[in-house]
């Protein structure tokens, strides 16, 4: 699907999607939980369903209807599971830790770019520890053994979705175990969010100087709860607002646990701060996710913006370093590729031009974005990538005033 957008500014109410990072965590701990539990607000996309699907073949029972979802936790883990991830770093990174917790043995399955992503981390300390992988650099692959409790060695550099994949699986073994993190962790706002959902259920972690301290032989307890709005999504509508457009948000809250709130300190960074330097860097770190949209933003700020701390965006969906420079200089601005980021130089409007999705959900929402103040029309190549995780952008986007349509590739 090829879409192409006549630049228009966007005005109404808007209810965004709720977090998909939430609704992953969530839904984990509720099928490994006794009983019934009851996800509310949950928005569904190809990444969500491909947790619940995963989730039902190791055993849970899942039901869904409208916006709720209903776990039955896992009472005994089926003993062979295909888990198809499809494209969702989240579903295999949480989940090998699980199914090897579990004592599943598990035919992992990917596409996109998904087996392309690393899991050497988990196959070094799983190794040790019961687990045989049959994982020559791809996907499909097999795991096998039930896991040992003990000590996790996890480099602090690397995603936090391996802490978090431990975090899940390293309560309900027989012993207690460590997970000793090397260094500063990266997006560790992630890992603070995996906590705050496992105490939901009643599981507790103890953040230690070293890393984390879990207890064995804990009970994930069944409960309701709902998901607040994604952050992440809302960073878009917030940064059109900053370029000229007027959506209100009806459903973030102020208080969110989510890391990428963080971009309302951005937007007032770029925006509004008359003192800054005659360069200003971003710490991307903790916020790999709003890379793409800060950069367009960027392109409008007073002073040139350096990203750093970028180097996993090469390993997303798209080495989004590479796809966010080529979607921002093929409509008319100045981004200049790094080894850890990106350098945006200002420039007083876009042009238009034909922007490349690579496949990506976030390019295609930054590039629409980007679109709306641009002198001339957008064409997103393959925008049908933004079902991933908002299937209902464009519709909500023509709704607040957008101007987008299919084309043919020869339009």
């Amino acid at each position: 699907m090829n879409i192409k957008i006549t630049p228009n500014t966007l005005y109404g109410n808007l209810s965004i999607p709720a977090s998909k990072s939430i609704a992953h965590r969530l839904l984990i701990c509720a099928a490994l939980a006794k009983g019934t539990s009851v996800i509310n607000d949950v928005t569904f996309s190809k990444d969500i369903y491909a947790t619940i699907n995963a989730l039902k073949s190791m055993g849970a029972t899942i039901s869904y209807d409208n916006s709720t979802v209903t776990v039955t936790g896992i009472e005994e883990a089926n003993q062979f599971a295909d888990i198809d991830c499809c494209e969702s770093g989240s579903t295999l990174r949480f989940l090998i830790p699980v199914a090897a917790a579990l004592g599943i043995n598990s035919t992992f399955i990917g596409e996109g770019r998904l087996p392309e992503r690393p899991i050497d981390i988990y196959i070094r300390e799983f190794s040790q520890k019961n687990i045989v992988f049959d994982y020559k650099n791809t996907m499909p692959f097999q795991m096998n053994g039930q896991l040992k409790n003990g000590e996790y060695v996890i480099e602090g550099n690397i995603s936090s979705q391996f802490i978090t994949g431990l975090l899940f699986s390293l309560p309900i073994l027989n012993g207690d175990s460590k997970i000793v993190v090397k260094g500063k962790l990266e997006s560790k706002p992630y890992a603070d969010m995996t906590i705050i959902c496992l105490n939901k259920f009643g599981i507790n972690i103890e953040e230690t100087d070293y890393g984390y301290f879990i207890k064995g032989s804990q009970k994930y307890i069944s409960t309701s709860s709902s998901v607040e709005g994604d952050y992440s999504q809302a960073a878009f509508f917030l940064v059109a607002n900053a370029l000229g457009s007027d959506v209100t948000i009806t459903n973030t809250i102020p208080n969110s646990i989510q890391g990428d709130k963080k971009i309302i300190e951005i937007i007032d960074l770029l925006c509004y701060n008359i003192n800054a330097l005659s360069i200003i860097t971003i710490d991307a770190t903790d916020i790999p996710d709003l890379v793409p949209i800060i950069s367009v933003l960027s392109s409008f700020a007073k002073k040139e913006v350096h990203i750093v701390g970028a180097e996993r965006l090469k390993i997303k969906e798209s080495d989004r370093l590479e796809s966010t420079a080529s979607m921002i200089n093929n409509i008319g601005g100045n981004v200049i590729q790094t080894p850890t980021g990106l350098i945006i130089k200002p420039v007083s409007n876009f042009i238009g031009g034909v922007v490349d999705s690579y496949n990506d959900h976030r390019i295609v929402m930054a590039a629409s974005i980007a679109a709306t103040v641009s002198k001339g029309e957008v064409i997103i190549k393959n925008a049908q990538a933004v079902e991933k995780s908002y299937p209902l952008f464009f519709e909500e986007f023509n709704r607040l005033g957008g101007i987008s349509h299919v084309i043919d590739l020869e339009s």
